[in-house]
């Protein structure tokens, strides 16, 4: 019987031993560490949620690269529980966006939107770059998947954050921040959902594997 559509494909351990792979990866942890830096003080320079939060987005994804060299080339299992790991460093970013876009709502805020534009605009160009580079690992395993995730979601938000700055400009109040905030949230905590998922089916392959 031929394959499902639907079923998890068979992990390629090879690919996590390519040098290219972990080229990338290097560049993707250096380039969101740099990132991070530039954001979270321009963003609290401009009072800005939404750069604020993408600054520590930055900062989770340097973190997730490092963890995803630290299991690269090994056993199934262990790719599939550091995905679960930032499976929940993701969705607890999430949270605790949400919980700070709620607080600006409720103390206010008043972001610059120069600032926001001209960062935004150098965020998009980094998350672009470095997802076009992973985009041929994008249906690996959860592992590989994550990181892939995490590049697409961020260059989903840098386009919010944009957004974002043109309607605190065109309308002189803090909402249009604190919505893109929550939006960033709501990414955070769906892309954690399908590493999430992927990644208990690749441990239930492993344990079929183990009792058969």
């Amino acid at each position: 019987m031929g394959k499902s559509c639907c079923q998890t494909p068979e992990p390629d351990q090879a690919s996590h031993n390519d040098p290219r792979w972990r080229a990338i990866l290097w560049i993707a942890l250096l380039v969101n560490a740099a990132m991070f830096l530039v954001e979270i003080v321009a963003g609290i320079a401009a009072d800005s949620r939404s750069l604020q939060a993408d600054a520590l987005d930055f900062l989770g994804d340097a973190a997730n690269y490092a963890i995803s060299l630290g299991v690269a080339g090994m056993a199934l299992a262990w790719r599939a529980r550091a995905a679960l790991v930032k499976a929940a460093t993701m969705l607890a970013f999430g949270l605790w966006v949400i919980g700070y876009a709620f607080y600006g709502l409720v103390v206010g805020s008043n972001p610059e939107p120069q600032a926001m534009g001209l960062i935004g605009a150098l965020a998009l160009l980094v998350n672009v770059a470095v997802a076009l580079l992973l985009f041929r690992y994008r249906e690996g395993d959860a592992n590989m998947r994550s990181v892939w995730i995490c590049s697409r979601n961020d260059a989903i938000g840098n386009c919010a954050v944009l957004a974002a700055a043109l309607g605190v400009f065109g309308t002189g109040q803090a909402w249009p921040d604190l919505l893109v905030a929550g939006i960033m949230a709501t990414l955070a905590i769906w892309g954690s959902m399908e590493v999430f998922g992927q990644a208990r089916r690749e441990l239930a392959i492993t344990g079929r594997r183990l009792s058969s």
